[in-house]
């Protein structure tokens, strides 16, 4: 999936050369913190800036671009929703607003835009993740660091409903995945050519790794396998990172897909580059497979475009990124609020969603599952034990009585709500395993003597302490 960086010093001298006479004044300061140390910052025109940081998580200086919308320091009290917008393989944060029609686009739009690099120095990319052996961890930075960064530095509208993020290819997998598996952060995503599925589908997973292997050894000169690790030994990492194996972490979350067919299209010229028809056509049987995963799923996306002729190559990105911000504006406008009730997969041993906070001590990694129905209880699925913390959904210092029912019966506890309205609830699962899911390849761990436990959780008011 590569995308071709193009510098334009000319666009950037220009726009430089404007603000140095004054066009535009300063709307932002932009301040080191959440794990970001702001190392330069340039107003290129009245609305973009061009910034670089570093962060220990990834060990290089990374570019992040930023458009404010118009009059944003002219009405210094109101919140903006955000839309992060991730470039491509072999590209860099510059790329939306030099090959891109980003700012065009978003003109006169109530609307931040931060654009992040996903790639070191133009380089292949990570395929945003923290990579098993350590050395870039490009979730931490995206995740962790960033996105409370632009919350502290810029005034935004911070709800899942209010934020969105899309990419194209190799950034299109990052959206995707991203929202999958924070499904807490992000209301929407955006795929313009993406690759949504890496592991569910056999013929998915080895054209991605074909591709991922690709981009490790040609372009980021690291050895294959390097982003999520080997696939027969580490699958589950694989998985674990793979919208179509976490889909119905989606759910509750509107969906944007746009991808074409691999035939030269209305912005091709002839045959078109062959290097961009033969990596559509792989990304268009890759979204379809990953639909019939949503079916399956009974998950319809807002929008599903499989558009017909068309290539991998910009004209095609600025079109879908046309196509969809009205949309998503209407989106934003009128954000939906978190699901009371939702389903969510993670091969993480700790984690916190819509103010749920589980920790499961266990001894190999797999999957595990939390259901909730709100304030009457949850199933979690998985082995070992686990501590869940609910939101503050009840009296406060208040006994509530927490039925357990397991495989083997049912038992009843009274707890005692917190000072916030919390309850704090242990929970054992089984006997942990000892063999990693997925173990080798995409075989399930059950078919090797792995198990998956499900315990039940219901919660009422009252009963003696």
């Amino acid at each position: 999936m590569r995308v071709l960086a193009v510098v334009a010093t000319g666009f950037v001298g220009l726009a430089a050369a404007s603000v140095a006479q004054g066009a535009a004044a300063t709307a932002a300061a932009f301040a080191s913190g959440n794990g970001l140390t702001v190392k330069t910052v340039k107003q290129l025109d009245s609305r973009l800036y061009a910034l670089t940081v570093k962060t220990a998580a990834v060990p290089a200086t990374l570019n992040v671009r930023i458009l404010l919308p118009t009059g944003y320091a002219s009405h210094p009290h109101r919140r903006y929703p955000v839309l992060y917008l991730l470039h491509g393989t072999s590209g860099t944060a510059s790329d939306w607003t030099v090959q891109g029609n980003a700012e065009t686009v978003t003109a006169g739009l109530p609307l931040i835009v931060v654009m992040p690099d996903i790639a070191i120095n133009d380089g292949g990319g990570g395929w945003c993740t923290n990579w098993p052996d350590g050395r870039q961890n490009w979730d931490t930075f995206h995740i962790h660091e960033l996105i409370p960064w632009v919350q502290a530095n810029l005034r935004t509208l911070d709800s899942r409903g209010e934020r969105a993020i899309a990419g194209l290819s190799q950034g299109g997998f990052c959206s995707m995945s991203y929202a999958a598996r924070y499904p807490q952060l992000f209301g929407e995503v955006l795929s313009f050519s993406g690759a949504p599925d890496i592991a569910w589908g056999l013929a998915g997973h080895l054209g991605a790794m074909a591709i991922i292997n690709l981009t490790e050894v040609a372009l980021d000169g690291v050895a294959p396998d390097t982003f999520f690790g080997n696939p027969v030994s580490d699958y589950l990492n694989w998985a674990a990172h793979d919208p179509a194996t976490l889909a119905e972490n989606l759910t509750n979350t509107k969906m944007y897909l746009y991808f074409g067919d691999g035939q030269p299209g209305p912005f091709d010229h002839g045959l078109g580059n062959p290097e961009a028809v033969a990596i559509e056509t792989l990304i268009n049987q890759d979204n379809l497979q990953f639909h019939d995963r949503l079916q399956q799923l009974g998950i319809t996306p807002t929008v599903f475009d499989p558009y017909g002729p068309g290539t991998h190559s910009w004209p095609y990105w600025n079109r879908d990124l046309s196509w969809s911000i009205g949309p998503l504006m209407a989106d934003f406008a009128d954000p939906a609020p978190p699901p009371s009730s939702f389903s969510y997969q993670t091969a993480d041993p700790s984690y916190s969603l819509y103010g749920w906070s589980v920790a499961i001590t266990r001894k190999a990694n797999e999957f595990s599952v939390l259901s909730t129905t709100g304030k009457s209880g949850f199933t979690l699925a998985g082995s070992g034990t686990a501590t869940v913390t609910t939101p503050a959904f009840y009296a406060r210092r208040t006994p509530y009585t927490v039925s357990t029912t397991t495989a083997a019966g049912t038992t009843t506890a009274v707890l005692e709500t917190s000072a916030h309205g919390s309850l704090t609830i242990p929970v054992a699962l089984g006997p942990s395993d000892t063999i990693q899911e997925y173990p080798l390849g995409g075989v399930p761990a059950p078919a090797l003597g792995t198990t998956v436990d499900t315990t039940r959780v219901a919660i009422a008011r009252g009963g003696v302490m």
